[in-house]
């Protein structure tokens, strides 16, 4: 195998500090019994990732206001453009959702000037649509 030196290792690094747990959740991307294997307590990982999303949607939402299928959205995106693996997901997911939310702002504040729509509006009108193609696409047997 071949040693690609510090370079190497420092990507590895960034990789591990900016999408900590991506191993993990890829794992169980594969299934329990491959988490299990490697030594994932599957049920019990799960369980805390789903109380942790939980809050964490709880607090942004109550801080920030629902933004619609921002949340729902972005990932299958992100997903999309750079595949499966959690490792990227993780990394570029926030800065789509963020680079998707200015320009949505920008449109809510241009559109009917000089008034202001409301960024759920637009979230919403980009994101239904985007949304329920995922979701056929997904029916009808494709990613």
């Amino acid at each position: 195998m071949a040693d690609h030196g510090a370079a190497g290792r420092d990507r590895g690094d960034r990789t591990r500090r900016a999408a900590p747990g991506a191993r993990r959740l890829n794992a169980l991307a594969l299934g329990d019994e491959v988490a299990v294997s490697v030594g994932i307590a599957a049920a019990r990982y799960r369980s805390t990732l789903f109380v942790l999303t939980a809050a964490m949607t709880g607090i942004i939402v109550s801080v920030c206001g629902a933004v619609g299928f921002v949340g729902l959205v972005v990932p299958h995106v992100a997903r999309l453009l750079v595949g499966a693996d959690h490792r990227r997901v993780l990394v570029i997911a926030p800065a789509l959702g963020a680079l998707f939310l200015v320009l949505a702002d920008i449109v809510a504040r241009t559109v009917v000037p000089p008034q202001e729509l409301p960024l759920g509006a637009i979230t919403a009108a980009v994101g239904v649509p985007l949304f329920v193609a995922l979701m056929s696409r997904r029916n009808l047997g494709g990613a």
